[in-house]
């Protein structure tokens, strides 16, 4: 299949283990690298997930930047250099040292295509390198492709050739229907994901193999191979399917995701992680803090120790004051209201858009 190497990140997290289970048992003939950045900083948790999907995968490849440092972890070597400046959602400096760099290095300048877990029922796009060398393939969504490889394939200046692929591959009953989408140029009332999603309602596997071959005629990894059996996929995963791989499998779902009953003033509520990560990342929503202090209380009196000389890692609010029992007990309420109102309008898309498990805007670290 040409000299192409087929990654794959696993962070400790439901989505990206369950996608490296999915491969080996779907794909079994490709021979797909699995990968971890350790940060040393994931809950043990994260650890255990990651040992058992070692035996499972038959070997992960372990990442760990700063090897030579005489600090305790990577995180901590990382943070001395940058004068304790902790990251932020500003200045995510530990994504790039910990995480990119790290897997940049490991790809080297190989054509290499990256396999990431984003589901189906999820809408964003996840990490795209930078780096020509590393396309990213999507197993779980109806779109396998990624936004750059789709903004190519359908711009108005590839209306022709893309054209010619579907007059050459399109069945007799579809070719007349799909060449007319195909060939009706981009405008502001037909963009990008709406021509998109029309090809794709015709035919997905037509669509992939078009896109394929279309590939050919460029640099992107994919197009380097001979064949490449995910045009064939036709599977959406959304979050019960993660959930039901990592049970059959046996590697079982990560315990931070096991929701914890908690109770103020007569009300109950519940609290988990909703994410891999470091145990202090950043984009922890107030509740998850909450959980960890009472859940992991060593790891919160160190995440509170990393906060000096004014950095803190929630913006106005330091762990020392949100770790006061009146602030508990209004992140708490919070979560409550939060949780009953969700309960009461499920069909909200206002409600849906606050899950407690999008981590949308944390796309870059979960590789």
């Amino acid at each position: 299949m040409g000299n192409v190497r087929h990654i794959l990140g696993i962070s400790g997290g439901k989505d990206s283990a369950a996608l490296a289970i999915y491969m080996k048992n779907k794909y079994p003939d490709l021979k797909v690298e699995y990968y971890n950045s350790d940060t040393g900083c994931e809950l043990a948790e994260t650890e255990l997930l990651i040992t058992r999907l070692n035996s499972y995968l038959g070997g992960i490849k372990i990442l760990r930047a700063a090897e030579d440092s005489p600090e305790a972890t990577p995180f901590e070597h990382f943070l001395k250099a940058s004068g304790n400046f902790l990251p932020s959602p500003q200045a995510r400096w530990c994504t790039q040292k910990m995480k990119l760099a790290e897997m940049e290095k490991f790809v080297g300048d190989v054509p290499s295509i990256s396999y990431v877990g984003i589901r189906g029922d999820e809408d964003r796009e996840g990490y795209i390198s930078t780096k020509p060398n590393i396309q990213a393939i999507f197993p779980f969504r109806r779109n396998i492709w990624s936004l750059d490889v789709i903004n190519k394939a359908l711009d108005n200046e590839n209306i022709e050739l893309i054209a010619s692929l579907y007059e050459q591959f399109a069945p007799e009953d579809k070719k007349e229907e799909t060449l007319t989408i195909a060939r009706t140029p981009l405008s502001r009332t037909f963009f990008y994901s709406k021509k998109l999603n029309a090809l794709l309602d015709l035919d997905v596997k037509l669509f992939n193999k078009v896109v394929f071959n279309y590939l050919k005629t460029t640099d992107y990894p994919v197009g380097q191979l001979d064949e490449f059996p995910l045009i064939d996929n036709e599977d959406i995963l959304v979050k019960d399917d993660i959930f039901r791989i990592l049970e059959d499998s046996g590697v079982g779902v990560p315990a931070y995701y096991n929701p914890i009953e908690f109770e103020v003033d007569g009300k109950k509520g519940t609290y988990s992680r909703s994410r891999s990560g470091c145990y202090f990342c950043f984009f922890q929503q107030k509740i998850e803090w909450v959980w960890l202090l009472e859940q992991h209380p060593d790891l919160y009196a160190k995440s509170m120790e990393f906060e000096k000389d004014g950095y803190t890692w929630n913006q106005g609010e330091s762990l020392a004051d949100l770790a006061k029992p009146e602030r508990v007990r209004q992140i708490k309420l919070d979560a409550i209201k939060k949780q009953e109102a969700k309960r009461a309008a499920m069909s909200c898309k206002l409600i849906d858009n606050l899950d407690d498990d999008n981590d949308a805007f944390c796309a870059n670290c979960f590789i």
